[in-house]
């Protein structure tokens, strides 16, 4: 969990420095982030542990003593296969409840901080321009960052001429709520010209002043607060009921483009209105095309194949919106669907990896982080690769959506069963000795077999 939040973190981090954020708001984002790589942390947790455990117990020659007595390997599993189905059961509740409100919160409160500005800081001899409608340059900052000197304050209002403030020097401080920036300046000028754009009748004044107090509102340097609602229809942030519904309102649009198609090709398509029963088998050659256009009198000719593209070009471009408007829909239902699907494998997932763990630690018979955490996580590479190919497998209608988020439970499984059989014949799948041995042989079986060809 913790290395799968870091890894957020550091993707976002460009977004999340400098934007002044609250103690609070931190606790919360790592709160909704921390929910929502659970499908990712759950899956490796349940392989790493069942690989370390039986490894253990194989390293200390447990598993030996338990077949030793007659207990097979599938009979001592049981119990943790028991608690592995509960544990799959309390993933799926967690998917379908929790996960759909972690989405939706992050995503709210992911967007506010990014479309926030960054937090407010001026330094000495740059113009800052994150304050809507002025530049601002300091020439100096006194160590208490509130005395400075040789100001300079462009407002910017795109007219002729944008005004002009200076001063020697003065105070910056912000005010006690926090929603704005005061500028108190000593021994200055203000310089404004006003009059039409593009005309020499301007009137340019000049004000000096002792003292001059300048406010900028720094409302928009606060984290906005967007309602909930409007990420609420992304199928992530839906439940299995929600999304049934969905899926269900999408499949019954396919009447609805039927319908279109008829209402807004067929004027396009005169000839329609008089077609009969007949016309259906009736297939054209280009000789009577030929015929009919060779018919028709040369001052109507060009007139009437003008209509005739103009129809033809007119269905086509019809045609061709319903078509992406109907490619859009089923993207849709596929990411509906591939949302629906996604509620099961995560439980299915944690079965599947704890069926891989549990034999390949009795097979590898090492306890401890080292070999354990090399296998866990090379299997869940294969695990999360097979995932994210089908799922983009499923997005592009390469694979159905069954297949494509299936992909992985279907070639792994088989890669489970075959592990547990090897455990329970206590096979040397991992046993370097074993291979040593295998090879050495067919090394000398082929020296062998060269000295009696030579001989």
């Amino acid at each position: 969990m913790f290395i799968l939040v870091m890894q957020f973190f550091w993707l976002y981090i460009d977004d999340l420095v400098g934007k002044g954020l609250d103690i609070l708001t931190i606790l919360q984002l790592i709160v909704y982030v921390a929910a929502n790589v659970i499908p990712l942390a759950l899956p490796i947790a349940l392989l790493l542990s069942s690989i370390m455990t039986f490894g253990n117990l194989g390293e200390t020659f447990e598993i030996v003593a338990i077949k030793s007595a007659g207990i097979s390997l599938l009979r001592f599993m049981r119990p943790l296969l028991i608690v592995t189905l509960f544990i799959s059961g309390i993933a799926f509740l967690f998917s379908n409840n929790i996960i759909p409100v972690a989405q939706l919160k992050l995503a709210t409160i992911k967007y506010n901080i990014i479309v926030s500005k960054p937090s407010f800081d001026i330094k000495e001899g740059v113009f800052y321009d994150k304050i809507e409608g002025y530049v601002i340059k300091l020439g100096k900052k006194d160590k208490n960052d509130s005395t400075i000197h040789d100001i300079v304050i462009y407002e910017r209002n795109y007219n002729l001429q944008d005004n002009l403030l200076i001063a020697k020097d003065g105070v910056m401080r912000v005010t006690p709520d926090k929603q704005f920036l005061e500028f108190i300046m000593n021994d200055g000028v203000r310089y404004t010209e006003k009059g039409m754009r593009m005309t020499p009748n301007t009137e340019f004044v000049r004000n000096s002043f002792k003292q001059y107090k300048k406010v900028f509102d720094l409302k928009s340097f606060g984290l906005n607060n967007t309602q909930d609602s409007a990420f609420k229809y992304d199928p992530k942030m839906l439940s299995i009921r929600q999304l049934n519904t969905m899926i269900d309102s999408l499949h019954k649009n396919d009447s609805f483009y039927t319908k279109r198609v008829i209402r807004e090709i067929n004027p396009s398509l005169l000839f329609t209105k008089y077609a009969d029963t007949g016309w259906i088998n009736t297939k054209p050659t280009p000789t009577k095309a030929t015929s009919f256009v060779a018919t028709l009198p040369d001052s109507i000719r060009m007139m009437v194949l003008e209509r005739s593209l103009n129809q033809v070009n007119s269905a086509k471009s019809a045609m061709g919106m319903i078509t992406e408007d109907y490619k859009r829909e089923q993207k849709t239902l596929s990411s509906h669907e591939i949302e629906w699907h996604r509620k099961f494998t995560l439980s299915v997932a944690c079965f599947v990896l704890f069926l891989i763990g549990a034999p390949l630690g009795a097979i590898i018979r090492k306890g401890g982080l080292g070999a354990p955490l090399v296998f866990a996580i090379a299997f869940f590479v294969v695990f999360h690769l097979l995932n994210t190919f089908g799922e983009r497998l499923a997005h592009e209608a390469v694979l159905t959506v069954f297949e494509g988020m299936w992909l992985s439970t279907m070639v792994l499984i088989p890669v489970g069963i075959f592990l547990t059989y090897k455990a329970m014949h206590d096979s040397q799948l991992f046993n370097s000795e074993a291979y040593y041995r295998f090879f050495s042989m067919i090394k000398r079986f082929l020296t062998n077999f060269r000295f009696s060809k030579s001989v």
